[in-house]
C-alpha cells in the first residue's frame, strides 16, 4: 500500500506564505500545543475575505476546496480534498452553545504563533479562545477536549 503524497509542512508553509488570514483549529492545534491526540483531518477557520488566497495555498499541495468562495462564504464553510481532508469554517462570527458570540477579527487579534519546523509558524487561537472555539458544539470530544484545555490553562497535568 502506498502512503499519501501529502506534505504536511508544505502545506502548512503554504499557508503561512499565503497572506491569508487563517488560523488553525480543533484537534490539530491541541496536538500542536502537546496534548496527547491524533485526528484524522484539519480544521481551520478563515477570515471570508481570503478564501481565493487559502485555496490557492491548499492547491499548491493538490487540495481542491468542494465549493467556490461564494458558495461558501453563503454557508459559512466548505471542504478542502484530495489526499486529505480540510474543514474550512469561514463565518466571521460563531456563537458558543451557550451563545457567547466568536467573532473572527478577534480571534485573529490575539492569535498565538505555533512553530511546526523551523521558518515554518501555524497561527492558532489563543488558549481560551481554542476553548471558545470547542464551544460551539457538544459532542463528547469536545467536552473531553476542553477538560484538557481547562487543564492546560491552569498549569495542570493534560498527560
Amino acid at each position: 500500500m502506498e502512503g499519501s503524497a501529502f506534505d504536511e509542512a508544505a502545506f502548512f508553509a503554504a499557508v503561512a506564505t499565503s497572506g491569508a488570514r487563517a488560523l488553525l483549529i480543533g484537534r490539530r492545534v491541541m496536538a500542536a500545543l502537546g496534548l496527547p491526540l491524533l485526528t484524522a483531518d484539519y480544521d481551520y477557520w478563515v477570515h471570508p475575505a481570503d478564501l481565493a488566497a487559502f485555496n490557492a495555498a491548499a492547491a499548491a499541495v493538490g487540495l481542491v476546496p468542494n465549493r467556490a468562495p461564494e458558495q461558501a462564504r453563503a454557508l459559512g464553510r466548505y471542504v478542502l480534498e484530495n489526499d486529505e481532508h480540510v474543514d474550512v469554517l469561514c463565518a466571521r462570527v460563531v456563537s458558543t452553545l451557550d451563545g457567547v458570540p466568536v467573532a473572527f477579527d478577534e480571534v485573529f487579534t490575539r492569535r498565538q504563533s505555533l512553530e511546526y519546523a523551523p521558518g515554518i509558524p501555524i497561527a492558532a487561537p489563543s488558549l481560551d479562545d481554542l476553548i471558545l472555539t470547542k464551544k460551539w458544539s457538544s459532542r463528547d470530544r469536545d467536552i473531553a477536549d476542553l477538560r484538557l484545555l481547562e487543564a492546560l490553562r491552569g498549569g495542570g497535568r493534560t498527560r
